[in-house]
């Protein structure tokens, strides 16, 4: 097993630097249709950041000299902030989760977004890019879609990347992605160690293609991402997958117990997959200390509803079929 990782780092792994936008536009053009791509940025209460990331996009990838980027979407996940107007005054498409099939009620959740945006996007290779990105490249874009560009054979991409912790004013270098490392990589190394070699299993910013996409299902909350690396290990094998490096990836830190809640349900997701079955108690309690007098428990629902493959969905089979 290890030498097939070894052999897959060595030809599924690259930098963005290896593919430059020149030579990505003509295979762009190449392709014609099926080269076409959209950017969908899932949004929660991001008006500190959203702005400038789609800013950027549309200056950099989405011009005459540059046509790379067809659309972008952002989709608005119940934002009580000014994500919503912030995003579309820098240019970018907004649609509310809750207008996107209305006639099933949404849930919370980051994979539910994730799952609903098939369904408001046209291109046949679709990026997601996280809202909360600080001092955003566009190559975190241009890198990820490259390789769905230039070779057929690849299906998904994921951006690998250095995750620095900045907290209380200080930097950890490679401090971040604690979830991945105490929950994800361990379970990927013990029950799917074909996925050993994928870097940051749980980022936010990969593309994959639309046929791919819309065969799997979506687990609504923290657990797509590592729902998606196992299920499309299944349904189209290793060689399919790919990474590339994007360099630092800055963002909001989540504070302890949010990520104990992303672990519980990162395991859940796990889980499933191992047996399809589900966990006895799907809840998790974390301990508050509120006065000096001791803890308060608070208790919270670990996600475990899944949307069901996209092709499952009638209104999306039958905007695809016009």
């Amino acid at each position: 097993m290890l030498d097939e990782v070894e052999r897959w780092l060595a030809h599924r792994s690259w930098s963005a630097d290896d593919r430059p936008l020149d030579l990505l536009l003509a295979a762009k053009r190449a392709a014609g249709q099926w080269g076409t791509i959209s950017v969908v940025l899932p949004a929660l209460n991001e008006e500190a950041t959203v702005g400038a990331i789609v800013a950027a996009i549309r200056r950099d990838l989405m011009t005459p000299e540059v046509p790379l980027v067809d659309e972008l979407v952002v989709v608005d996940s119940a934002s009580d902030d000014r994500t919503a107007q912030v995003a579309a005054q820098a240019g970018a498409r907004v649609v509310r989760r809750d207008a996107i099939l209305p006639r099933l009620p949404a849930v919370a959740g980051k994979g539910e977004v994730l799952w609903r945006s098939l369904l408001v996007t046209s291109g046949e290779i679709v990026c997601f890019i996280d809202a909360d990105l600080r001092e955003f490249d566009t190559r975190f874009v241009s890198g990820i879609v490259g390789p769905l560009l230039t070779d057929p054979a690849i299906g998904l991409v994921k951006a690998m990347y250095d995750r620095p912790l900045e907290t209380g004013g200080e930097v950890v270098a490679a401090g971040g992605g604690r979830v991945t490392e105490l929950v994800a990589r361990p379970l990927l190394n013990l029950h799917w160690p074909r996925l050993a070699g994928f870097v940051q299993p749980l980022g936010g910013e990969y593309a994959a293609r639309r046929s791919l996409l819309e065969q799997l299902p979506f687990p609504v909350g923290y657990g797509v991402e590592l729902g998606m690396l196992v299920d499309a290990l299944d349904l189209v094998g290793l060689d399919a997958m790919a990474q590339v490096d994007v360099g630092e990836r800055h963002h909001r830190h989540q504070d302890g117990q949010a990520l104990g809640r992303m672990a519980a349900t990162i395991y859940h997701t796990a889980q499933h997959r191992l047996s399809r079955g589900h966990l006895v108690r799907p809840r998790l309690t974390q301990f508050d200390r509120v006065s000096e007098e001791g803890f308060v428990p608070r208790t919270h629902s670990v996600d475990t509803q899944e949307r069901p493959p996209m092709l499952e969905i009638g209104e999306y089979v039958a905007r695809r079929a016009a």
